[in-house]
């Protein structure tokens, strides 16, 4: 099983993220997470049951909400767009 052992150092970034972790980065509870993604208001995947975040999501908000110094609303956030 040594074959299937991953160097962290060596890994790739996450592509997805747990509610959980998102809640944390964001500094909020993962059920205020849970609530804005059953509000259409928060990106997520939905897999068999389990809700995770695209990473890529959370980095492009977070990119949109420094390039216009401004506050970028996820609930009303596309990608690519400029914050308003």
């Amino acid at each position: 099983m040594q074959g299937s052992m991953v160097n962290k150092e060596s890994a790739e970034p996450p592509r997805f993220y747990s509610v959980a972790q998102v809640a944390q980065m964001l500094g909020m509870s993962a059920m205020t997470v849970y609530r804005a993604i059953g509000a259409g208001e928060f990106p997520a995947v939905r897999v068999r049951g389990r809700l995770i975040v695209p990473a890529r999501a959370v980095a492009e908000m977070v990119d949109a909400a420094v390039a216009s110094q401004g506050v970028v609303d996820a609930s009303g956030w596309v990608p690519g767009q400029a914050a308003g």
